[in-house]
């Protein structure tokens, strides 16, 4: 009986040249990560010093002091460059949010602590100019709804979550949860950055407590009215089966009422 294999066996590969591959592979993800954030820097410093996004591809390599040919290597052009500043103020956000909230053990109070800094993050500053997210993401939520979207899968994750934890503690409803924390998210940001609604003679803006009392209303069934103190409060069951039984003065004098009726009815008969 023959020994040899009817079909030729590769030998496996050696250990060391595995370890090679891998140590050149780390090292080379490493040297790419290092010349993409120095492209990121100097176009964060550009677009800080000019106040706009309207820099050009060339400025941003003389800035980082690295070659047009390494900039088309990581990035399509000035779109993906911008895009992936957007993407990663936006992750930044997410990661110090989740941090923020870390000491906030109710699950309530941490989806409102979250959607307060969100609104808070959302406001615009005056004297402080935001051209990434006052122009570029403006452009890009029309032009690019989807790049939008997928830059902000970060934040989503982690209202989403907060979310799970409210219901799953029994103090929210969403049979949704990532399409309610998408609205939750939308409502703070958008109403962040909307002008002053005039009331009256008066201007009144919308703040981070009007949002929160319309998105806990939302969630919970609660339906605090904008502006009142107890719209961030909720009751517990014993007050909640309190506030059930308990009558108004006009309910007792109305059953009271019925029942004198009803005994002069009896007597009568």
């Amino acid at each position: 009986m023959s020994v040899v294999p009817a079909e030729p066996v590769e030998p496996p590969e050696p250990a060391w040249r595995q370890r090679a591959v891998e140590r050149s592979t780390r090292a080379a993800k490493l040297r790419a990560e290092q010349r993409v954030q120095r492209f990121l820097d100097a176009a964060q410093e550009l677009i800080a010093d000019k106040g706009t996004t309207d820099v050009t591809v060339q400025e941003v390599v003389e800035r980082s002091r690295q070659s047009l040919r390494s900039f088309y290597q990581h990035f399509d052009g000035k779109h993906e460059l911008l895009l992936a500043l957007f993407e990663d103020a936006l992750s930044k956000s997410a990661v110090e949010m989740r941090e923020r909230i870390t000491t906030v053990t109710d699950p309530l109070e941490r989806l409102k602590v979250a959607v307060d800094l969100l609104y808070d993050a959302s406001t615009p500053r005056e004297g402080q100019q935001s051209p990434l997210f006052t122009d570029f993401a403006i452009q890009l939520l029309v032009s690019h709804p989807d790049q939008v979207a997928t830059a902000h899968l970060p934040l989503l994750a982690l209202f989403t979550e907060l979310v799970e934890d409210a219901v799953e503690a029994g103090v929210a409803v969403a049979p949704r949860p990532r399409r309610t924390a998408s609205l939750i998210m939308q409502t703070a940001m958008f109403t962040a950055q909307a002008p002053a609604a005039p009331v009256g003679a008066q201007p009144s803006r919308i703040g981070a407590e009007d949002v929160w009392a319309f998105c806990l209303g939302g969630i919970s069934g609660s339906g605090g009215a904008a502006g009142d103190d107890s719209a961030g409060a909720r009751k517990t069951p014993a007050a909640k089966k309190a506030s059930a039984t308990k009558k108004s003065p006009a309910v007792k004098k109305t059953a009271a009422q019925k029942a004198t009726g009803r005994k002069a009815t009896a007597t009568k008969g």
